[in-house]
């Protein structure tokens, strides 16, 4: 099922005119993402340039990856995608979208709206 709706997700993006990559394996234990944000992120990109969208929610330069999976969830990397032509995009910023890493109106959802973001521990030092 998993399988099926990561396909399903691919497919959607490059009968849009985008190309997503995967540039990690697969972990074998699974992590979590946190919600990052309970709004998209609109973002205007350039053609052929990498992106690296962060997928576990942890890091500051939502909503792209910053490295902060490496410690806060292992397991998780970011979605690394091009898009063929340079085109504004809603970016998922509560990281359940299914077909990442753009917006798909998961964020309206009760599930996300209530639940808490996550929110980084001030340093102490």
């Amino acid at each position: 099922m998993r399988l099926s709706l990561a396909l399903g997700a691919l497919m959607n993006a490059f009968s849009r005119g985008c190309v997503v990559r995967r540039v990690s394996g697969v972990s074998q234990a699974p992590a979590q993402s946190v919600i990052a944000a309970k709004h998209p992120f609109q973002v205007d990109l350039s053609a052929n340039k990498l992106y690296p969208w962060c997928a576990c929610g942890y890091s500051k330069k939502q909503p792209f990856c910053d490295g902060s999976h490496k410690k806060a969830a292992p397991g998780l990397s970011p979605l690394r995608f091009t898009v063929e032509e340079p085109k504004t995009v809603w970016l998922c910023g509560c990281k359940q979208s299914k077909n990442p890493p753009y917006c798909d109106g998961t964020h309206k959802e009760e599930l996300v709206q209530k639940a808490e973001l996550h929110t980084c521990p001030e340093s102490t030092t």
